[in-house]
């Protein structure tokens, strides 16, 4: 069985050979939660891949709503990679340094909901670049800014209101990836003042499953995704919704299904975040509150 849409995703192989052609433009898109004490910011500039831009997913995103690394309003968005030398004819290559490539997943995404066709994650991320030697640099060259202009795709997207009358009407199916104990809602979350649990009907599939247990940068093959994905009760027959705690993690599984055949995943960008921040939500838990 073979991805049904491999163009989503490149080799570091593939990147070597095309790093210094005048249409692709990479782009650093790694992102780490508070708690991990490390800053994406400052691992770019002490190396990155050569000729890499840095897309910070909390200032590019509006910053007006009090919930992180929201998406950006379409001019922020045409504004701030035009400022990385992307038009809408470049092909984009994201990657990140996190285990599962959730950041570089959830920019891939990102780009998608804005139009661009032509964008790839890498596969194996800046660990496996490193690991073949292959050219990095620890500084950064203003790009020439190029026009570009975004087009928001809504279907791609969820808002509090569409999960609000999804427990009702079932007309799409959600899927958390969050791991097993915070979807049953018996491991604190990360984030302070947000409920423990799961959005009610939603079933669940930890976003860590989708990659190589032995390389967790490394998304596994077509046949295991399908096997991982029917084995959580994900119905691909259905329209499906991906949430997790700030709309980072969920992007994994829209990125399989992708591979996969099934291009028009969205994810809940609020999460739990929004949802488990409110008290007037429903939830369902293996506790009582």
């Amino acid at each position: 069985m073979d991805y049904r849409n491999p163009d989503a995703t490149v080799s570091t192989e593939w990147l070597k050979e095309n790093l210094f052609s005048p249409n692709i433009s990479v782009i650093d898109s790694s992102f780490h939660l508070p708690s991990t004490n490390r800053n994406a910011k400052q691992e770019f500039d002490q190396e990155h891949i050569l000729g890499a831009s840095f897309f910070d997913i909390n200032k590019i995103a509006d910053t007006s709503i009090d919930m992180p690394h929201m998406l950006p309003k379409q001019e922020e968005f045409s504004k701030s990679v035009g400022g990385f030398g992307i038009d809408n004819e470049t092909h984009v290559i994201c990657y990140d340094t996190n285990a599962g490539a959730m950041a570089a997943m959830r920019v891939w995404w990102t780009f998608r909901i804005f139009g661009h066709k032509k964008v790839s994650v890498l596969n194996g991320g800046l660990s496996k670049w490193k690991k073949e030697n292959a050219p990095l640099e620890n500084d950064f060259k203003k790009k020439k800014y190029h026009n570009y202009n975004a087009k928001f795709n809504i279907n791609l997207v969820k808002n509090f209101d569409d999960i609000l009358a999804n427990i009702e009407t079932q007309d799409f199916q959600l899927v958390d990836a969050r791991s097993n104990g915070r979807f049953r809602g018996v491991e604190d979350e990360p984030r302070p003042d947000v409920r423990r649990g799961h959005i009610p009907g939603s079933v669940n599939l930890p976003f860590t499953q989708l990659f190589d247990p032995d390389n967790l940068m490394q998304i596994r093959n077509a046949e295991d995704l399908m096997t991982i994905i029917d084995k959580a009760g994900v119905d691909t027959n259905k329209p499906i919704t991906s949430t997790c705690g700030s709309g980072v993690t969920a992007a994994p599984l829209v990125f399989a299904l992708y591979l996969l055949g099934y291009p028009n995943a969205s994810i809940y960008d609020g999460s739990w975040t929004e949802w488990g921040g409110r008290n007037d939500t429903p939830i369902e838990a293996d506790y009582s509150e």
